[in-house]
């Protein structure tokens, strides 16, 4: 169609962008998707280690329901073509003191866990801890997730004020937390769902509690690995007509009587279009990478309310000692100075909290001989574009986070040629102008929820997807972002 004509071409083919193009393209709309690189998937990306596929990025899925909407919603089936399986053990927690904590779906039997670890008064306050996650997930699931961004006094409205300040919107999550546990390790435990958003317990808000409860509801292993739920969204997409250019970087987005008209490829060819979805990072279009016009249209994000960057190591290696679950975490013993480290003072943690997937560990699956696959990976600041960590810097903390993990009792036996490092400099090469950000903005403050950008734009036209828009990072995030968009270019065309 050399006029564009009712055309959507839709700027990044991660979940965000997928999901969108799914659901328009069953609606009939006639869709492009464009990524930079060569395989749709965004953030969730494999990488080749030793002949075996590592995952690089997310490695667990939550929240499938969104999924399986997604696909009923365009006429398909998730459990058809995607398997799902259910992890009992949400994640082991160890600590270079040799201390253990184990935290599992079933409610119970977690807080017996919490109990033999911390005593009666910790069981109790996991309990009440549990409880308070679920009743804030409940208050913003409808108003707030599900829905097109609102505003403090629309989210009031929907939510109704006391389930508005009962989501815990005025203290920190470090300082709730405090609330529930007086053993520290146990803050420390609970607080890491802030790193999952890229940001500081100290300063994140405690509705971040909401992300305990997705967990709580269900932590899932994708069979055949989460590119296998990429390939079926791509599928479904392609199903209903949607055309993919991969390996084709977008270079602008156009603009023509005051609204979006198109993109103008990297090696200059325009394509006309009656709307435009970037599914890239919104930073990338406030840092006026796309263009003047898209740079217009959305607010820049300051460098200090970036979320974290992030070093990985995807390996193939042999441990031994505390056999890891397929999530792992060992925290320092100072949570206070890593989270100095990554804010104030922007530079690699000293002790940083180390995560570590062993995705050959999932329920059911034998037990690995030899070497088995592995993603660790510790937050960083996303300085990337003005300071980014040097190679040594980030050599030096890859000896400390595996030195952690050895204290704790896991030993990783480490082989540079099975090992591929990727830093923040990295990161800001697959996703520009995010400083190497990996979740967007910040979610730091009481207005954080308010600020990250909704589907529409100031640019009639042009829409947001992504991990970067609302309501937020994370697969199913994003691809509610995706819902979002599709939903708004339907109700404003059709």
């Amino acid at each position: 169609m050399a006029s564009g004509s009712g055309r959507i071409v839709i700027i990044g083919a991660g979940m965000g962008g997928l999901v969108a193009a799914a659901l328009l393209a069953a609606r009939g709309r006639e869709v492009l998707v464009l990524d930079r690189a060569p395989v749709a998937g965004g953030k969730v990306r494999q990488v080749t280690v030793g002949g075996a596929a590592v995952e690089a990025g997310p490695a667990l899925l939550t929240l499938p329901e969104v999924f399986r909407a997604v696909f009923d919603a365009a006429g398909g089936s998730l459990d058809a073509e995607v398997a799902l399986h259910p992890q009992p053990l949400l994640a082991r927690h160890l600590w270079t003191d040799g201390a253990r904590l184990d935290l599992f779906a079933d409610a119970a039997r977690s807080a017996d866990s919490v109990g033999a670890f911390a005593g009666a008064a910790a069981s109790r306050g996991y309990a009440a801890f549990r409880e308070r996650a679920r009743r804030i997930y409940q208050a913003l699931e409808g108003p707030y997730l599900h829905a097109q961004r609102p505003g403090a006094i629309e989210l009031a409205a929907k939510a109704g004020l006391r389930g508005l300040l009962g989501a815990s919107p005025f203290s920190t999550l470090w300082d709730a937390l405090g609330e529930h546990f007086a053993d520290p390790r146990l803050r420390q435990a609970f607080a890491r769902v802030a790193t999952y958003v890229g940001s500081s317990p100290m300063q994140a808000p405690a509705t971040l509690m909401l992300i305990a409860h997705v967990e709580h509801l269900g932590v899932f292993a994708v069979e055949g690995g989460m590119a296998r739920l990429v390939a079926a969204l791509e599928g479904l997409a392609r199903r209903h007509g949607a055309a993919f250019r991969l390996g084709t970087p977008a270079a602008e987005i156009l603009a023509a009587g005051g609204r979006a008209s198109g993109v103008r490829l990297a090696d200059g060819e325009v394509l006309p279009a009656a709307t435009v979805v970037a599914a890239c990072d919104a930073a990338a279009l406030g840092a006026g990478r796309l263009g003047a016009a898209a740079a217009r249209a959305v607010d820049a994000l300051p460098a200090a309310r970036r979320s974290f960057s992030a070093v990985t190591w995807a390996m193939r290696a042999k441990v031994s000692g505390v056999q890891p679950a397929l999530q792992t975490v060992c925290h320092p013993a100072d949570a206070a100075a890593e989270y100095a480290d990554l804010g104030y003072r922007a530079r690699l943690p000293a002790a940083p909290t180390v995560t570590l997937w062993a995705q050959d560990r999932a329920a059911g699956a034998a037990t690995p001989e030899g070497a088995e696959r592995l993603l660790a990976m510790v937050s960083a600041p996303a300085r990337a574009d003005t300071r980014p960590p040097a190679a040594e810097a980030i050599a030096a903390c890859g000896e400390t986070a595996f030195a952690q993990l050895a204290q704790a009792g896991l030993a990783v036996g480490r082989d540079a040629a099975a090992e591929i490092v990727i830093g923040p400099a990295e990161f800001e090469r697959l996703h520009p102008g995010s400083g190497g950000a990996l979740y967007g903005a910040a979610v730091h403050g009481l207005q954080a929820a308010f600020s990250r950008p909704g589907a529409a734009t100031r640019l009639p036209g042009l829409y947001l997807a992504g991990g970067s828009a609302h309501p937020g990072a994370g697969v199913a995030m994003a691809a509610l972002s995706g819902r979002l968009a599709a939903a708004r270019i339907l109700g404003e065309r059709g």
